[in-house]
């Protein structure tokens, strides 16, 4: 006897999504560690923020500049962010997020977009 399973195609449960922030560009002259992860920056784009959230982008972005805390107490902004962001860059993720995705395609995808801004001649920060 034969027996042919279906496989299930499982759907994330959480939307995860990728966004970016531009950020003051007094984060280059002011911070060191941003400063040595962009050596290609020559002034003329902008200095960003690539992160992932699964909440929506302007929430997150509320979050950062807030000093939110979580449940535990935990401090989940960015320093960078809470110091030095401006605003959400939107033409920048909005293609991105069309489709679902999980937490860890949402973290490689986050990789993927800062580097590739970064080729670009942006000066980007990501974790």
């Amino acid at each position: 006897m034969i027996v042919i399973l279906k496989q299930k195609t499982v759907l994330p449960t959480t939307k995860y999504q990728v966004y970016v922030i531009e950020l003051s560009k007094r984060v280059f002259t002011d911070n060191a560690k941003f400063r040595n992860a962009n050596p290609q920056f020559n002034g003329v784009l902008e200095c960003l923020y690539v992160g992932m959230t699964s909440k929506e982008p302007a929430d997150r972005f509320k979050q950062h500049k807030t000093g939110y805390k979580n449940k535990k107490g935990q401090n989940i902004s960015s320093k960078i962010v809470f110091n030095y962001g401006t605003f959400l860059r939107p033409s920048l993720y909005t293609h991105i997020n069309e489709t679902l995705m999980t937490r860890q395609q949402a973290l490689k995808m986050e990789e993927h977009l800062a580097l590739d801004l970064r080729r670009k001649g942006y000066a980007v920060w990501f974790n």
